[in-house]
């Protein structure tokens, strides 16, 4: 399984590094193309496990005025 992430900037938020700094210590990866970052699951994860994830990813990127989409599939 594999989260894509998609942040929206903001001119008045933190610098794309610090945001990149704060979600790589989370596990992502930043990536080319249509998603900014990928987080690769090891194993199948539930929706339970997904929406926590979702929420460590929230509350690390509070504060810095960013706006974020999060994405999993299979």
């Amino acid at each position: 399984m594999k989260s894509y992430l998609i942040i929206w900037f903001n001119s008045e938020g933190a610098n794309p590094s610090e945001i990149t700094r704060a979600l790589t210590s989370l596990g992502f990866k930043p990536i080319k193309g249509n998603y900014d970052y990928v987080y690769e699951w090891n194993t199948r994860a539930e929706v339970d496990e997904v929406l926590a994830f979702a929420d460590k990813v929230k509350m690390t990127l509070s504060g810095m005025k960013v706006l974020f989409k999060i994405e999993t599939v299979e």
